[in-house]
């Protein structure tokens, strides 16, 4: 391995131990639960996902799992005018 490589690897582990240099602006992932699969995404800077209680609750386990899995790292939520 040359010492380029090894340069950004050590820069790239520097920079993954600063959760504050990211910032997610779009996202998809799928969260296996415990009867079903559920898709949570980014929209407007908050979490989504398509499970009937997030349809009623505007927040359900699959958002704040991933929330908790992000934190720190996803965008503040948009503020209607």
């Amino acid at each position: 391995m040359n010492s380029g490589m090894i340069g950004k690897i050590e820069k790239a582990h520097r920079y993954a131990e600063e959760r504050s240099r990211f910032c997610f602006s779009g996202l998809a992932v799928t969260v296996h639960g415990d009867n079903d699969d559920h898709d949570v995404r980014i929209e407007g800077g908050s979490l989504v996902c398509g499970c009937d209680f997030y349809r009623h609750e505007s927040v359900c386990a699959h958002t704040m799992a991933v929330e908790r899995l992000l934190a720190g790292m996803l965008p503040a939520p948009s503020v209607a005018a």
